[in-house]
């Protein structure tokens, strides 16, 4: 049975009376938002609000920084925080809306850009909670390992950290945390899960080589977009058609690029698919029977050899079952069994793993309502996606102390 630690009880006045500096911190990045492995002011900014704390190692990794505290014996806990923004123009309302810009380090593009998944929202709160744990060492012993993560939207963050050496950089911790808001839980309540709980998921780039003519005279070329159109088409028998429906899978073609001019046949057309499931196996079989299609048909019209491009691989995400019912009692006790609940698997993906993974260390990721009404809720990506600023900045906080509390606090 769990009792209220009093690093959790004392929790409550602290965030009160540290308000305005979050929201302040908050808006900043809101107001700041960078593309994926583009966002070095963010980076700069949160190693200035750490390098303010006393007693905290700033470990630089790569694209990405950790704050290590240590205080005393016990056990070594990781929470990562995401931080990195998308290509999407805001349109929320709000008087703190992103109106940034950012050149594209993919396309070369000006593109608006804003924080429509919550990413700032989850820096804050780890910030928060790296503060009030160095203010309040008295109350908790052990290691508190602060990664801020880049990149999760394309699921570089992860791996670029990993290959920075951060399994050599900082302490291997006993278990790794992560949460992220969202609209599919009320506001303020927390959701949980053991097991597959996010789906792994790929980029599959596919370019389509035709042979170029004039739109007067289509018998002397091969016509990628015709090809194409039927290529894509054929894709979606892959799921309804190779996966068994027990199975739980996605193939989706997001892009379609191809052509210059109405009477120009051309050369290639390039279109990308994102695919989703919840094994290695499914993803190899989808994966197989998309080279298969394409090829076939490619060949089958005379055209020349397709090419095969796979980028932002997301792993599953497969919560330990013992850290997962540490967290969620400790949810119930200390935040009350009316905010704790559990949440269907999602199709939707997350890098989180990748850094755990890499340390060989079990983790527990879960969702917090960031909306009063789920069924109202915009979608994370949406242009509207702007988690209600009070509660969710205090609950976020809430939730960090309370989990990582089985492992640090003292009671």
């Amino acid at each position: 049975m769990i009792t209220l630690p009093t690093l959790f009880d004392s929790l409550a006045p602290y965030l009160e009376a540290t308000r305005e500096e979050r929201v302040t911190l908050y808006k900043w990045f809101h107001q700041h938002p960078e593309l994926s492995m583009q966002e070095a002011r963010t980076k700069a900014r949160i190693m200035e609000e750490l390098s303010a704390v006393a007693d905290v190692d700033v470990v630089d990794v790569g694209a990405g920084v950790v704050a290590l505290l240590r205080n005393g014996e016990g056990t070594t806990v990781a929470m990562r925080a995401d931080f990195d923004a998308l290509p999407v123009r805001e349109d929320t309302g709000v008087d703190y809306a992103s109106t940034a810009t950012q050149v594209s380090d993919r396309t070369g593009q000006d593109v608006p850009v804003a924080h429509m998944c919550g990413h700032d929202m989850h820096t804050t709160w780890l910030l928060s909670v790296v503060k009030y744990l160095a203010t309040h060492r008295e109350l908790w012993s052990g290691t508190f390992e602060a990664v801020f993560q880049p990149a999760e939207e394309t699921a570089e963050g992860g791996k670029d950290m990993v290959a920075a050496g951060i399994t050599g950089k900082v302490p291997v911790p006993d278990v790794m945390l992560g949460q992220h808001v969202m609209g599919v839980v009320p506001l303020a309540h927390v959701a949980t899960r053991t097991g597959p709980s996010f789906s792994q998921a790929s980029t599959v780039k596919v370019t389509v080589r035709g042979v170029g003519s004039h739109g007067s005279m289509p018998e002397k070329g091969v016509d990628p977009i015709v090809l194409t159109a039927s290529i894509i088409m054929q894709l979606q028998t892959i799921v309804s058609r190779e996966i068994s429906a027990l199975e739980p899978a996605v193939v989706s073609v997001g892009t379609i690029h191809g052509g210059t001019k109405s009477n120009v046949i051309p050369e290639e057309v390039v279109f990308e698919l994102n695919t989703r499931c919840y094994s290695q196996e499914v993803e190899d079989r989808i994966h197989s029977s998309i080279e298969r299609i394409v090829t076939s048909q490619s060949l089958a019209v005379g055209a020349r050899e397709p090419s095969f491009d796979y980028s932002d691989r997301f792993p599953l995400l497969n919560n330990d079952e013992r850290v997962t019912e540490r967290v969620t009692e400790s949810f119930t006790a200390l935040l009350g069994e009316d905010r704790v609940g559990e949440f269907d698997p999602f199709l939707g993906s997350e890098d989180f793993p990748d850094i755990p993974n890499a340390f060989g260390t079990p983790y527990c990721f879960w969702v917090l309502g960031g909306f009063p009404d789920p069924a109202t809720a915009p979608g994370n990506h949406s242009p509207q996606f702007l988690p209600q600023l009070h509660p969710t900045l205090e609950a976020g906080a809430e939730a960090v102390v309370a989990a990582v509390s089985p492992w640090l606090a003292l009671d």
